[in-house]
């Protein structure tokens, strides 16, 4: 393996890593969460009570133009 290679690895890696903690911090908030590939699904009880009782990740989604329509 080259060093284009490995380091292509390495970020993978990284990125597995990151998506692997996001999910495990949003189960400690009662959130459920699964990683799927390169994206981490939540679903449960836990994202609708966490989604309103939190204004800001309302209006975040709200601005980011991936909430609904």
């Amino acid at each position: 393996m080259g060093m284009r290679g490995w380091l292509g690895a390495l970020v993978e890696a990284r990125m597995e890593a990151r998506r692997r903690g996001i999910a495990a911090a949003l189960a400690a908030t009662g959130v459920e969460a699964q990683v799927e590939g390169e994206a981490v699904r939540l679903s449960g009880r836990g994202l609708k009570a966490r989604w309103m009782g939190d204004l800001a990740l309302r209006e975040a989604v709200r601005h980011s133009g991936k909430g609904r329509r």
